[in-house]
């Protein structure tokens, strides 16, 4: 049987979805030399409208390129087959029609025997919607998910692709801007990280910064002292406080330190900040797979007005890292885990079975094809673990409230 392989990217941005192309195209090209290889662009957006390049002998030749790159070289989209009115809102199919027909369509039309999506749980359980109507319909094509996102929240997958580098590059990040602690007296420093229900990013950004400042040398007898620079205090949606005894903690820090750094979570908090919109009577607006834009939110400015208040701050600074990490080309952990998923996912697209390849949690991490119907998102960070629950210590915000991991 001749292959051809499609393969897309959609969602957010993460370090990994150039790398997963190239290792996609170089293994299909080392075990099926003869295969044709198409690469649509935008994501299900180029599926719908037909827009797509031929991978040539000349790009499969010089592909390992790609390794070095972060963004996608396929270009992205947020589009949701299943959501006909956005689709037809946006222009993709016309009034009347139904997107996974006119994509089902297209992928027989460009004979394609394989299909490869690389994304989040969102591009995932399209996927599995695609599939689904593929099967049920008559279409014998293989459809294979590639897990990535920076939040390390798909269900039931230990680690997703870009994520190791996406903390490594937040910490990077921090490291630079927390010397604006210095322009002005009783600073504070609002670091807003990427999470909308998983403070896995924030956490473990925060974890390595410290890592980071740990093999730093200081002079406090000039005002160069590690507590200026260290983090003192995480939020995470998965975690409960008081508010008035955390602004005492932090106006202690404050009066000591003259700055306060904090990291936050995007989506900590969002319950509160949206009702209270909706209680003015302010727009909350959603995107095509209804969750909260959280750009218009703004959660670190929601939470900046307020701390500055009450901790008197004479300068607050609201940092957002989101897009510096996500856009990063990956580090060697990740390539190595990006390596094995993809050399799995070309046997598994050899062998004719769809799902998305990832380590299982339910299968001791072992990498598998795991079935799309039990893919979603939405995992919590695991706050019982150890290493966290020190570095809380650590910072003095060791006494807070958790969530259960897996509620």
């Amino acid at each position: 049987m001749k292959h051809r392989i499609g393969i897309l990217t959609a969602g957010g941005l993460a370090p990994c979805l150039s790398a997963c192309v190239g290792r996609l195209i170089k293994k299909y090209s080392e075990h099926v030399p003869e295969a044709e290889i198409v690469g649509y662009l935008n994501g299900y957006q180029g599926l719908l409208v037909g827009k797509s390049i031929e991978i040539s002998n000349l790009i499969r030749e010089k592909i390992e390129i790609l390794y070095e790159y972060g963004g996608s070289v396929l270009g992205n989209s947020r589009v949701k087959l299943s959501n006909v009115k956005d689709c037809v809102k946006k222009g993709l199919v016309k009034p009347g029609q139904n997107p996974l027909h006119v994509a089902a369509e297209r992928l027989r039309k460009d004979g394609i025997t394989i299909l490869h999506t690389i994304g989040g749980d969102d591009t995932n359980t399209t996927a599995a919607n695609l599939s689904a109507y593929l099967e049920e319909n008559g279409y014998e094509l293989t459809v294979i998910g590639l897990p990535k996102t920076i939040d390390n929240d798909i269900i039931p997958i230990k680690q997703t692709l870009g994520a190791w580098t996406a903390a490594e590059q937040t910490a990077i990040f921090f490291e630079n801007m927390v010397n604006e602690n210095t322009t002005s007296p009783r600073q504070l420093l609002i670091h807003e990280v990427m999470g909308r229900n998983c403070g896995w990013l924030t956490a473990t950004s925060a974890y390595e910064y410290r890592k980071r400042l740990a093999k730093r040398k200081f002079l406090p007898e000039f005002l160069l002292t590690r507590e200026k620079w260290d983090v003192d205090a995480v939020y995470l949606p998965e975690l409960h406080y008081d508010f008035d005894e955390e602004v005492a903690r932090l106006l202690k820090l404050m009066d000591k330190n003259d700055c306060v750094n904090i990291f936050i979570s995007e989506g900590a908090g969002v319950e509160r900040i949206v009702a209270q919109m909706e209680a003015d009577g302010e727009e909350v607006k959603r995107d095509a797979f209804g969750h909260v834009r959280l750009d218009d939110i703004n959660v670190g400015e929601w939470y900046g007005k307020r701390f500055a208040k009450v901790l008197d701050a004479k300068k607050t600074l609201v940092l957002k890292s989101g897009y510096f990490a996500r856009s990063a080309a990956p580090n060697k952990k990740d390539l190595e885990l990006i390596f094995k998923t993809c050399d799995q996912a070309v046997q598994f697209g050899l062998n004719g079975e769809s799902g998305v390849v990832g380590q299982d949690e339910d299968y001791d991490g072992e990498m598998r094809c795991i079935e799309f119907e039990r893919i979603k998102g939405g995992r919590p960070f695991d706050t019982t673990q150890e290493w966290f629950r020190q570095m809380l210590k650590e910072i003095g915000q060791g006494e807070v409230e958790m969530y259960p991991y897996g509620k």
